[in-house]
């Protein structure tokens, strides 16, 4: 075969992207996991089947918390709960996130880590965004540390919504930012498990702080209409 006749082969196929690998096995952490975000995330999660672990900065309080969630959630301190966990959910509040984050940089090593942390400030003309020296708090995360797979999702989840047991469907696109495919592809179908959600790959992690900002936004919007409103992607 000459080097034209190699040079005429056919491309091979793009792959779907909505072609999203199996996670039903694979056991997701959230630390942060008694606040109102950490805890509907794990509700949802554990209700759509996956196995999950909520950590907080005292284990009794997680414990406590996962007894009462049920579904087989189990809880931990928040160092357990990352050595237990294939996928690590962030959801701690902003002012904790980077040393929360520098105390596990070792029970985070080797594994992927999805933050969806907001780092928002509030005055009395509402809520507006904050922008981290590194540029989101994703990329905060990812510069903490170094040997994680860091990816960025869940931003624009109402608590409300993910906590009403009476809700069988959340309405909503999620966002998923980061450096390599097959993290993003895990990511897009944990949240694709939850009924009524997709995941929606938006970027790199460099584009994670337009992302976490739209949270203010939607907070304004939430307020005028006394909704709690998410996103949805069109013509995808």
């Amino acid at each position: 075969m000459t080097t034209n006749d190699r040079g005429s082969d056919p491309k091979p196929p793009a792959k779907d992207p909505w072609d999203l690998p199996d996670v039903s096995g694979l056991t997701v952490g959230v630390l942060g996991g008694t606040g109102p975000q950490g805890r509907g995330l794990a509700y949802r999660l554990a209700r759509a089947g996956q196995k999950v672990v909520i950590g907080s900065r005292a284990a009794d309080r997680a414990e406590a918390a996962a007894a009462e969630l049920g579904l087989g959630v189990e809880g931990a301190d928040n160092a357990e709960c990352a050595r237990r966990s294939d996928v690590v959910i962030v959801a701690v509040p902003w002012d904790g996130h980077a040393k929360t984050l520098e105390s596990l940089r070792e029970e985070l090593a080797g594994k992927l880590v999805v933050d969806c942390v907001n780092p928002l400030g509030f005055d009395k003309k509402g809520a507006y965004a904050l922008k981290p020296e590194e540029g989101s708090a994703a990329e905060q995360a990812a510069a903490l540390l170094p040997d994680s797979r860091v990816t960025a999702a869940f931003h624009h989840l109402s608590a409300v919504l993910l906590q009403d047991e009476t809700i069988d469907e959340i309405d909503t696109d999620v966002m998923v930012l980061g450096e390599a495919r097959a993290d993003t592809d895990t990511v897009q179908a944990l949240a694709s498990r939850i009924p009524g959600m997709r995941g929606v790959f938006a970027g790199r992690l460099r584009n994670a702080h337009q992302v976490e900002s739209l949270v203010a936004n939607l907070i304004s919007v939430n307020r005028r209409y006394k909704a709690h409103a998410g996103l949805r992607t069109t013509d995808v």
